[in-house]
């Protein structure tokens, strides 16, 4: 196994720069309507500092299990020592073996029509420490470390409001819960409302949504609802460092997720999940099992402003990001702020 101080120290720079270089490039389409443009470009951009990175790395959850993805797909091997020459680079008793799990444009449809919460996010651990979920959906919860091991996804919105309220000594009436604005979750939406809490809907970015819970000031005190999968294995990821509460449940039947995206039938995506190894397709799944790693690294940058990070904002002759790396193994969260010189800048871009 990979040794953790080193881990961090080799990859926690660098993972800064792939966020960031991914978030530049997508940023640059924010408000053209190109919602493809948008993530090709950070896909590229992502992948190209990747290649430069001292390390053997493997993707595990990336652009599309059942895509045609050229850049980026499950079990694309990225990084220096992933080459053919790797022996003139890369000293066996050096080598960082990763998994990673990426999202170079969370949020495109935010990109393309200039709306906030769209970031560039990627989770890295040591090789078999990140769940490889199918690119099914997944039934998500997310609450603040107060209230982590209380609530729990197989009780009501109802109860876990009331276990929310007391675990952060918070009337229902004071809590806001994030859900996907999707025709699926109506009775979801209908039910919190009933019960005396305020609802936030979001068109799309729901990791962003999730990691808020962990950073009281946020005014997000729970992720509910159902997701893509991939994003929620990133989520857990951050959660667990941050020592917050998720968990995360697949959805394989085309009928709950209303969406058309699942095609197959439901009898059909057992069979696949079984093909899998996933034998259990029932199964709730806690952060610490959907990222299991000894050492686990979550990095993310705003593309478009959102509740934890500003977006990219360009000058004459470069650019300011904005981004968070979290570790398990540090037991740290560090918002990076950079400013990119490109040219010879006129002035640069304080805030």
């Amino acid at each position: 196994m990979e040794d953790p101080v080193k881990m961090e120290n080799t990859l926690g720079l660098e993972i800064i720069e792939v966020v960031e270089n991914a978030a530049i490039a997508s940023a640059k389409w924010m408000g053209k309507g190109e919602k493809n443009i948008a993530d090709q470009v950070a896909v590229e951009a992502m992948r190209e500092r990747m290649n430069q990175m001292h390390m053997r790395g493997r993707i595990v959850i990336g652009e599309g299990e059942r895509d045609d993805a050229p850049m980026l797909y499950i079990g694309e091997q990225v990084g220096i020592c992933t080459r053919e020459d790797a022996h003139a680079y890369c000293n066996p008793d050096e080598l960082v073996e990763i998994d990673i799990a990426v999202d170079p444009c969370e949020g495109t449809n935010l990109v393309a029509y200039g709306q906030n919460g769209s970031m560039a996010v990627l989770a890295i651990a040591e090789k078999g420490g990140l769940f490889a979920a199918p690119d099914f959906y997944m039934k998500k919860l997310a609450a603040p470390a107060a209230a982590k091991g209380h609530v729990d996804i197989n009780k009501s919105a109802t109860e876990n409001l009331r276990i929310l309220s007391d675990c952060l000594n918070r009337s229902i009436e004071e809590l806001v819960v994030v859900v996907m604005d999707r025709d699926r979750h109506k009775e979801l939406i209908k039910e919190i409302r009933d019960a005396g809490a305020r609802v936030r809907l979001i068109s799309d970015g729901d990791v962003s949504a999730a990691i808020s819970c962990a950073f009281s000031g946020t005014n997000i005190h729970a992720l509910m609802g159902i997701g893509a999968a991939p994003e929620g294995v990133i989520s857990a990821a951050a959660m667990r460092c941050l020592g917050g509460h998720f968990q995360g449940q697949l959805i394989y039947d085309p009928a709950v997720v209303q969406t058309g995206l699942i095609g197959e039938s439901r009898e059909g995506n057992i069979a696949r999940l079984t093909s899998m190894g996933i034998n259990d397709p029932d199964r709730v799944y806690n952060d610490n099992e959907l990222a299991s790693g000894e050492t686990v690294l979550f990095a993310a940058c705003g593309i478009t402003p959102g509740t934890l990070m500003e977006g990219v904002r360009f000058f004459g002759g470069g650019a300011r990001t904005q981004s968070l790396v979290i570790s398990s193994q540090s037991k740290t969260a560090r918002f990076v702020d950079t400013v990119h010189l490109w040219n010879a800048p006129k002035s640069i871009q304080l805030r």
